[in-house]
Parts: C-alpha cells; sequence; structure tokens
C-alpha cells in the first residue's frame, strides 16, 4: 500500500499490540513467584519459559500462511484473544499444571501476535517510515515488558496477591482487540506466488539467512535468559531480597526502552551494519563484565547496560536480511519469528547449568550466544554476501 503520510487512528492500534506482545515476558516473574510459591527445582521453574517459546517453533511458518489467506488483522487477534485467556487460566486455576497450561496459550498468542504485528505496521505506515517505526514498536514493547515486575511487586504488597496483574493485562489484551477490529486498515496483498512449508524451509539452505535465523534464535534466548534468570543470579551471587532481585529484568528492559529509542533515531543516520557491529560489542562487553560483578549494584547497573546493548539486534537482523531478500519477505518472516523459539531452549539449558554448577556460572551460556552474534554482525558487516 502506498502512503504519504502517517494515519494515527490506524498507526496507533497496531502500535499498541506491541504492548501486548509484552505480555509474553512474563515468564520472568512466573518463574520467580512460582518457583518459590511451589519450592520447584531450577530445571522445573525453567520449563514456564519452554512452555512459551516452544510454539514459535511449531507455529509461525503455519501461523505466516494463514494470514496469507484470511489477512493480518484478523490474525493479530485472534492471537490477541488467545493472549487473553493465557493470562485468565493461571489467575482462575493456580496450580502448576494450570500455570503451565496458562503460560502455553500466552506462547501461542504470542506467537501468533509477532507473526502479524510486524507486517501490519508495514501496512500502515509509508515505506520511508518503516524501519523507524519498526524500532519504536520495540520500544512499545520494551515499555510493556519494563512494568511488569514493579506493577506485580505493587499489586502483592496492595492487594496481597501479584497474580491480579494477570487480569490487567488480560483486560488490555481485549480492549486491544476491539480498538482494532474498530479500525479501517487496508492490508496489502499477496499478488506473487504464496509462501509455503516448502519455500520457507528452503531458504535455510541459504548461508547467510541461516545465520541470521540463527541470531534471532540466540538474541531471543538472552532475552528471555535474562529475564528468567537475573533474578536467580542476585539472589544466588549477592543474597539479594526478592523484590530487589526482580527489579533485575526492570532495568534490563528499561535498558532494552531506551536502546530501542535511540535506534530509532540513530538509524536513521548510521549504517545499519556498523550498528549492528556496535551493539554486539557492547552486549558481550556486558555480559563479560555481569559475569564478573563485584556487587550487587554493579551487577544491576551491567544488566541494564546489556539491555542497551543487545535492545536493537533483533530489528536490525530482521530488516538486513529483508533488504538483501525483498523479494522473500513472507518466508523470511516466518522463519525469523520460528526462531523466536530460542528462548524456550537457552533457559532450561541456564537452569541445567544452575542445578548442577551455579546460577552465576549459567550466564556463560549468554556469554557464548552473543559471542557468536558478534561474530555474524563481523561478518555481514565487513563482507558482502551472496
Amino acid at each position: 500500500m502506498s502512503k504519504s503520510k502517517i494515519s494515527l487512528k490506524l498507526v496507533t492500534p497496531v502500535l499498541m499490540s506491541f504492548f501486548v506482545m509484552s505480555f509474553c515476558d512474563l515468564v520472568g516473574i512466573g518463574v520467580d513467584r512460582v518457583k518459590l510459591e511451589f519450592q520447584l527445582s531450577n530445571t522445573l521453574a525453567q520449563l514456564i519459559p519452554s512452555a512459551v517459546f516452544l510454539w514459535f517453533f511449531v507455529l509461525s511458518v503455519p501461523v505466516g500462511i494463514l494470514q496469507d489467506r484470511i489477512g493480518k488483522k484478523n490474525v493479530l487477534n485472534l492471537g490477541m484473544l488467545i493472549t487473553a485467556l493465557g493470562l485468565l487460566t493461571p489467575f482462575l486455576f493456580y496450580t502448576f499444571e494450570m500455570v503451565l497450561f496458562g503460560f502455553a496459550l500466552l506462547g501461542i498468542g504470542n506467537t501468533i501476535v509477532q507473526v502479524s504485528a510486524n507486517p501490519l505496521l508495514v501496512d500502515v505506515v509509508p515505506s520511508n517510515k518503516r524501519s523507524s517505526f519498526l524500532s519504536f514498536s520495540q520500544f512499545i514493547k520494551a515499555v510493556g515488558s519494563m512494568v511488569a515486575a514493579p506493577m506485580a511487586g505493587w499489586l502483592a504488597a496492595q492487594y496481597g496477591d501479584w497474580k491480579i496483574l494477570f487480569i490487567v493485562f488480560g483486560v488490555v489484551s481485549i480492549l486491544t482487540v476491539v480498538w482494532l477490529a474498530s479500525s479501517a486498515i487496508e492490508e496489502t496483498k499477496n499478488t506473487e506466488q504464496r509462501a509455503t512449508f516448502a519455500s520457507s524451509f528452503r531458504l535455510l539452505g541459504n548461508g547467510f539467512v541461516a545465520m541470521m535465523v540463527i541470531c534471532i534464535f540466540l538474541v531471543v534466548g538472552i532475552d528471555v535468559g535474562v529475564n528468567a534468570v537475573s533474578g536467580q543470579f542476585l539472589i544466588g551471587k549477592f543474597g539479594s531480597q526478592q523484590t530487589l532481585a526482580e527489579s533485575a529484568r526492570s532495568l534490563y528492559f528499561f535498558g532494552k526502552m531506551l536502546g530501542t529509542l535511540g535506534g530509532a533515531i540513530m538509524l536513521a543516520k548510521l549504517s545499519s551494519r556498523k550498528f549492528f557491529i556496535g551493539s554486539s560489542v557492547l552486549g558481550l562487553a556486558s555480559m563479560l563484565v555481569l559475569f564478573a560483578a563485584p556487587t550487587e549494584l554493579f551487577a544491576l547497573i551491567i544488566i541494564f547496560i546489556t539491555g542497551l546493548g543487545v535492545a536493537n539486534i533483533f530489528p536490525l537482523v530482521f530488516s538486513l536480511t529483508v533488504e538483501r531478500y525483498p523479494g522473500r519477505a513472507n518466508e523470511i518472516s516466518g522463519l525469523m519469528i520460528m526462531a523466536v523459539s530460542g528462548g524456550a531452549v537457552i533457559p532450561p539449558l541456564m537452569g541445567w547449568i544452575g542445578d548442577i554448577s551455579s546460577v552465576t556460572a549459567s550466564v556463560m551460556v549468554l556469554v557464548a550466544a552473543v559471542s557468536f552474534i558478534l561474530i555474524v554482525s563481523l561478518y555481514v558487516g565487513n563482507k558482502k554476501v551472496n
């Protein structure tokens, strides 16, 4: 669709769906609170993020094919309704089994939202504003991720139940569905050969695409790993109090929020490839320093800087890949969102290392992940890849 100016009545409800997208980051609070209340091991507690992020691997490509047929807005609203159902389930039926089931629904809904929201946003903004708005959408998502932990603590202090947060976010999801449904969005239609399972997975035979998909897999694993383990890291290494430990993930997402906002501004002037390298360097440096952090306060500052460092890696990888192969955008989108399943793999690996060694040692998984991303950024930034 060709647009020359921005229509706020169309853009705003789509941007609000990115706030709903942030609700999958409740897994961090879920790990800390449910682990404590049900006396779970590290390994068992990390099944919660696995229950969420497994669905990105299973459903992303099928959802991409579905939205090619019934429309992005319809699919996005379906995802937000399933998200609301997933949020209400553990509030109404609070057992460990129902928590896993509710977070699984949250993962299914979030998968659908992530596949649909980005291309729908592209439909409602001018072509010369797309990169900026894609970065700004990640800022909106980071705001939602950042407010969840302090809101849970406030609700627990005020009303004695942190799970009221599920009700609040569930209602927000439903209201966003109503808002988006009432918006008259004209979607672009695929006039070329439609994406299929075969055409999508054949792209993994392309070395460049495969590397970039792995980067998405790892950076989401880093996100969820920091979210799920940062509290336990502070408790295990420094004996931090529960409330303070939970604030670490808010600092991380605050860093991501500022990073994506700054990225939206700076990417208008800086090379995406150089920005990719700089982000990766900062991410690795902060992870290495976090591993050896001498004090609690120092660790909190480094967690914030880590958020700054990795904030723009997801949109940079996505945009650089689509920029190289614009005719394969549908297939690339499905593969990239499928790679979000890294959030189902990295945290259990960290939990297992935490059980056999220490939570501090589990941070080395994050160091290895961001090291790979740095290698790819240097390769992409300094060599033309066909």
